[in-house]
């Protein structure tokens, strides 16, 4: 191969721009501290990871989401630590400013704060997480206490928990009338257990937007309104991949799915027309 020429797959190493500077935990706050919106999106690849790094996103959220939009599961429950542990890995090496958040999957935390930390260990040794994110409120403070001391940030995630999914009784928004103390109470004790930060999904607004007030650690919101510090979105929900209903908090940017698909129909045509591949593609 000429120096002329590039690998015919790609290149995980050429895909990488030169390094930029680190989000670390403390820009965070201090954005949240100037009122600056803080970005999130979900990523479980190196090109996904490096594009949403290009264009500036704060967060990349390697999420246990992955089980229902990577590898073809109805939830989230049954992705398992050895899956995700790869794709964490990929987009670490691909993004040169984001923050890279380790989601810990269902099962291996909830156990004891030992086993919380052990895992939160592998995806910070094997697969170069910046931090971890895991579900649950004040039940969570021994888990994060455990984390923080051992040197692991945390991010929390509380409001609707898709982990929890049975135990809710299925999607239904978290914080409405007599259970707002609750989450206002979890919010406070995850901070005061010392996460970093903290995820309301399906929160109603006016709860989210106090929470956020009240907190000095920043709060990421989806489908919580626009009160919170930032915003997260499943990026295959977001760009137009997924096809069908989505959730009412979800903006589609992009329609992916459409580009992808009239690629795919134009490729196969040529392919049966004989017109590809063409003497300007041959040897």
């Amino acid at each position: 191969m000429s120096n002329e020429e590039t690998a015919p797959y790609g290149s995980g190493a050429a895909a990488q721009a030169a390094p930029r500077k680190r989000i670390r935990t403390h820009h965070l706050r201090e954005m949240k501290e100037r009122g600056e919106k803080i970005t999130m999106l979900t990523a479980y690849d190196m090109f996904t990871a490096a594009t949403f790094d290009e264009a500036g996103i704060d967060l990349l959220l390697v999420g246990d989401s992955a089980s229902n939009n990577v590898l073809g599961n109805e939830t989230s429950l049954p992705i398992t630590v050895d899956e995700l542990l790869p794709l964490t890995r990929a987009v670490a090496r691909a993004a040169t400013r984001a923050m890279v958040v380790g989601d810990l999957p269902f099962g291996s935390y909830q156990a004891s704060p030992e086993q919380a930390y052990l895992t939160a260990v592998r995806f910070m040794k094997e697969a170069g997480a910046h931090c971890v994110k895991l579900e649950g409120g004040a039940e969570m403070v021994p888990v994060i206490e455990k984390l923080t001391q051992g040197g692991i940030p945390v991010m929390a995630h509380i409001g609707f928990t898709p982990q929890s999914e049975h135990a809710l009784g299925g999607y239904r928004v978290q914080g409405r009338g007599d259970t707002a103390e609750r989450v206002k109470r979890d919010a406070k004790a995850i901070e005061a257990a010392g996460a970093f930060a903290v995820v309301m999904e399906m929160v109603p607004g006016d709860v989210a937007a106090e929470i956020s007030r009240e907190l000095t650690i920043p709060t990421i919101g989806i489908g919580a309104g626009n009160g919170c510090d930032g915003q997260v979105l499943v990026w295959q929900d977001a760009f137009g991949l997924r096809t069908g209903r989505m959730a009412r908090f979800v903006k589609q940017y992009a329609d992916v799915h459409q580009v992808l698909l009239d690629g795919a129909r134009a490729y196969a045509e040529d392919v049966k027309a004989g017109t590809f591949p063409g003497p300007e593609h041959t040897f």
